[in-house]
């Protein structure tokens, strides 16, 4: 086992989670970490949602409330990392569930995850879409003050993302590692492109003494407290997702090491350059209810009249905004691929509809088409809805945080409870030629650490932090930004929620239980008679799972 390659080694550990390795590896850890970056777009997204955290918090609750979410998101990211390491596969939540529920429900709480992911990951892409789209938008009104936004506009403008998506990850597939370190590169350099002008040439600039010290509760909430709380999802927003490197892990190299120090890198690069941020627009925003009131800010971009009154200029605050425009794009690219991935794992283990046809690969790339195409044109449907209404469309995309942090919750408190009875051994640096636990005896324990892991005490406390945070962000995902609470301004994430789970389960009970039994079991190493039979062929198999 000590001479083997990386690619046979790779095949040996998914091998090892009784999968058979059939996607082509074409990511390494740059190109996954530009991969994660450009689904957090922290310093991006804290531009375009720190207005949460200004009226629910003010300047000092929205710096503070930031630098909590953030270590939050250290302990949620690192615990993740951690099982990402002892599995790195596309299925990740849900499959991690099946690793460490008890036997009687892992197949139940396995199959409920896999909803609750999916549709926080459809939600995640359909979010990208909407806000590429009126960013354009508002960019138009800025440029043109007789223009007349409609509903539509954003509708029609969102589909063209969704298209461009649709074809990065289809026509150049191949080309995508490359496309990821290149868009790295701009997140990078972008961050000061768009910071030092409007902290240079702002005319106007807040004290020191309000941006750190100045508590506001814009919300009209009982304490100032429950308001910073309700305030903190702003920046969840702008940090959330990290788990996508999981879901791209059986395309990527050395996986079990690469992927969950690509998930730390990432939180921390981008918590970094969100903070810096949001610390430089506070200081260049003097009159936050002008920009709230301006034509941008009327269409939920207030960043791009804060901007134009920084600099002064309409053509350069269209350079900078197109900055951000790219980067949505991009979001809207890795998020594509990775909602498609979770689709085709799931169809791999049979627990979607027609699972024999989305689980077919393009023999050329080796790529689900398919799960491409289903992810797209729900993301399309949905759109729709922004026509009809602003508000149901927004109850919809609200899942990405609710959905996903209860997947985060699942698996981190039954990682925590298998840790702390001593269920999973340590790292094997040889691999043994035998299944895990993820095979169809769940009752084994050879379910071992991968290489990345907080051991003793520091990870069961990062591990109960990382718990603890989730719990506050999943109750707090359901509040409205401000009371007293209309119909256009509850927050509906409660009810869509609630609905995923309802018809997971519905499902579960009428159709899925009779073919869905967890990750099913495609190859055993000590089964196989060869390295080759667990690697991915040359012609590349369209009928997997049949």
């Amino acid at each position: 086992m000590d001479n083997i390659n990386q690619d046979d080694r790779d095949a040996l550990v998914l091998a090892k989670l009784g999968k058979k390795s059939v996607l082509r590896r074409r990511f390494d850890f740059l190109s996954i970490l530009g991969f994660a970056c450009t689904i957090l777009v922290t310093w991006e997204g804290s531009l375009i949602l720190f207005t949460t955290g200004l009226t629910n918090g003010g300047s000092a609750g929205l710096i503070f409330g930031y630098l909590f979410v953030w270590i939050g998101t250290i302990a949620v990211f690192t615990t993740m990392a951690e099982m990402a390491s002892m599995a790195p596969t596309s299925g990740g939540q849900y499959h991690w569930v099946s690793m460490l529920a008890p036997p009687s429900s892992r197949v139940f709480l396995s199959y409920i995850t896999s909803w609750l992911v999916i549709c926080g990951w459809q939600a995640i892409l359909s979010g990208s879409g909407y806000l590429g789209g009126n960013q354009v938008v508002a960019l138009i009104a800025l440029n043109n003050p007789d223009y007349v936004p409609q509903l539509w506009h954003g509708t029609l403008l969102f589909w063209g993302f969704i298209l461009v998506a649709v074809f990065i990850n289809t026509v150049t597939s191949r080309a995508l590692p490359k496309i990821e370190v290149a868009i790295l590169v701009l997140h990078v350099v972008g961050f000061f492109a768009f910071m030092i002008p409007i902290v240079h040439l702002a005319p106007q600039k807040v004290s020191s003494h309000d941006v750190f010290t100045q508590f506001s509760n814009g919300g009209g909430w009982s304490s100032q407290g429950l308001s910073f709380f309700v305030g903190l999802i702003g920046s969840v927003f702008a940090m959330f997702g990290c788990d996508s490197a999981v879901h791209m892990a059986e395309e990527t190299r050395n996986a079990e090491v690469v992927v969950p120090w690509c998930m730390v890198s990432a939180t921390l690069l981008n918590g970094a350059f969100g903070w810096g941020m949001i610390i430089a627009i506070l200081f260049v925003t003097v009159d936050i209810t002008a920009a709230l009131e301006s034509p941008t800010g009327s269409l939920g971009f207030p960043i791009i009249d804060i901007t134009y009154n920084a600099i002064g200029s309409k053509a350069g605050t269209s350079v900078l905004i197109a900055i951000l425009l790219f980067m949505t794009a991009a979001g809207a690219i890795s998020a594509m691929a990775t909602s498609s991935r979770l689709i085709w794992a799931l169809a791999r283990d049979r627990g979607l509809p027609g699972w024999r046809l989305v689980t077919k690969l393009e023999p050329k790339t080796a790529i689900p088409t398919l799960a491409i195409i289903i992810t797209s044109l729900v993301a399309i449907l949905i759109g729709l809805i922004n026509i009809g209404s602003a508000t149901a469309f927004n109850a919809v995309i609200s899942l990405s945080v609710s959905s996903l942090y209860a997947s985060y919750i699942i698996t981190e408190t039954l990682l925590l409870y298998r840790r702390c009875t001593g269920f999973i051994l340590p790292h094997q640096k040889h691999l043994p030629p035998s299944p895990s636990t993820i095979s169809s005896n769940p009752n084994n324990r050879n379910l071992n650490w991968g290489p990345f892991h907080l051991p003793g005490l520091f990870g069961i406390l990062v591990n109960i932090f990382a718990v603890a945070f989730g719990l506050i962000i999943f109750f707090f995902s359901f509040w409205p930004v401000a009371t007293p609470v209309e119909p256009a301004t509850m927050n509906y994430s409660i009810v869509m929620t609630g609905s995923v789970v309802v018809f997971a389960v519905a499902y579960y009970i009428v159709y899925a239980r009779k073919i869905y039994t967890g990750p099913i079991i495609e190859v055993v190493p000590g089964e196989a008679s060869s390295i080759e039979e667990m690697a991915p062929k040359e012609k590349i198999d369209l009928g997997m799972g049949v």
